[in-house]
């Protein structure tokens, strides 16, 4: 299943990762768009608080550009870099043109949506 990820008014496109979190967020998502304002942490992810918690099924795994991750099971971080760590997958964005120049620095405003 996709999602559109749009990092402060640019889209992307992202396909869900096949868990529970994942479906429990398509589930919220089916409601309507999910905005959350994410600021940069250790110069290659954006973390930002969901409000809400998600199923975690974590596993130490090594993140690429583009993975879109739950933390603990609040917090939804999404990936200019690399980082291994445990977390539970969410979903990957399909075509990275584009996407660290739209994360940039400083402050950003996510929003998650069915398309």
């Amino acid at each position: 299943m996709q999602i559109t990820v749009t990092v402060n008014g640019v889209p992307f496109v992202a396909t869900l990762a096949d868990n529970t979190a994942a479906s429990k967020l398509a589930e919220i998502l089916s409601g309507g768009p999910l905005t959350v304002g994410l600021s940069d942490y250790a110069g290659f992810e954006k973390v930002g608080d969901l409000g809400f918690s998600l199923p975690v099924e974590n596993e130490r795994i090594t993140t690429a550009p583009g993975d879109i991750v739950l933390y603990q099971d609040d917090q939804i971080v999404c990936f200019y870099g690399e980082n291994t760590w445990s977390y539970t997958r969410l979903a990957r964005v399909d075509d990275l043109a584009g996407w660290e120049e739209a994360l940039g620095s400083g402050a950003v405003e996510l929003t998650l949506a069915l398309p």
